[in-house]
C-alpha cells in the first residue's frame, strides 16, 4: 500500500510575547492510501494544530512532512494552495456554507478557483450530491435544510475535486446523536470506496468508527492502535 503522508520528529512551536509553546513535539506518523484514521486527545493535546499541518494550512516549525512525494517545506504558497485545493478536501464542524446559494453552488465552488466549466462544475457537483443522497436537494439553500443534510452538502463539496485525502474536524460537533450517527455511516461508506480519511474529534464513540486511532497528549503521540488491537 503507498503512504500518503509521512511526518518526522515533526514539532509545532508558537511564540507568546517572550515565551514558547510547543504545541507539537517529536511527531512521527506514517499514513497508507486509503486508511481511515481518527485523531483523538484532550483540550491543549495538538489536535489542531496536527490537523492545520496535515491540511497543509499551516507549517511545521522543526521535522519535516510529506504530503505523497512532496516535501512541504520545499512548495511555494502557490504550490500548498494547489495541494489543499485539488488534494485535500475539508469537513468542518460549522459546514462552512455560503447561505444565499443553493447547496449545488456551494459545491462547485472549488471547482470554479480550478478553472473547470460552468457545465462540467455542474456535472461533477451533482455526481457528488448524488454520492451523499442528496441530489433531490442541490437547489435548496443551506438554511433550507437540516443540520445532517448541510454536513452531506459539505461533504460533497469536499469531495467534488476528488481528493487525496478528506480531512474531518469534529463532523459531529454540531449534530444531535443519531444525524451524527448518519454522517458516519456516510464517511464509512466513501472510505470503503477508495477515500483516505483522517478525523479529529473527541467522542470515542464517534473514533471507533476509524481503523485506527491515534491519541495525543501534551502534544505527543501517547498511542497510535488499529481496530483489532483496540
Amino acid at each position: 500500500m503507498d503512504v500518503l503522508i509521512q511526518m518526522q520528529d515533526l514539532g509545532k512551536t508558537y511564540q507568546t510575547g517572550e515565551a514558547s509553546i510547543a504545541a507539537l513535539s517529536g511527531i512521527d506518523l506514517h499514513i497508507q492510501k486509503n486508511e481511515y484514521v481518527a485523531i483523538m486527545g484532550p483540550s491543549g493535546s495538538g489536535k489542531s494544530t496536527l490537523m492545520n499541518i496535515l491540511g497543509c494550512l499551516d507549517m511545521p516549525s522543526t521535522g519535516r512532512y510529506f504530503f505523497g512525494n512532496e516535501d512541504i517545506r520545499n512548495l511555494s504558497d502557490n504550490q500548498l494552495s494547489e495541494i489543499r485545493s485539488r488534494k485535500i478536501g475539508f469537513v468542518f464542524q460549522a459546514f462552512n456554507l455560503l447561505p444565499r446559494i443553493s447547496a449545488l453552488q456551494n459545491i462547485t465552488l472549488p471547482l470554479i478557483y480550478l478553472g473547470f466549466s460552468p457545465k462540467v462544475r455542474e456535472q461533477m457537483a451533482t455526481e457528488a450530491l448524488e454520492r451523499v443522497g442528496l441530489a433531490d436537494r442541490k437547489q435548496h439553500k443551506p438554511n433550507e435544510l437540516s443540520g445532517g443534510q448541510r454536513q452531506r452538502v459539505a461533504i460533497a463539496r469536499a469531495l467534488v475535486t476528488q481528493p487525496d485525502l478528506i480531512l474531518a474536524d469534529e463532523p459531529t460537533g454540531n449534530l444531535d446523536s443519531k444525524t451524527g450517527e448518519e454522517i458516519m455511516t456516510l464517511i464509512q461508506a466513501l472510505h470503503a470506496q477508495g477515500n483516505t480519511v483522517i478525523m479529529v474529534t473527541h467522542e470515542s464513540y464517534i473514533a471507533a468508527h476509524a481503523a485506527r486511532i491515534i491519541r495525543l497528549k501534551d502534544g505527543k503521540i501517547e498511542s497510535d492502535l488499529s481496530s483489532n488491537a483496540r
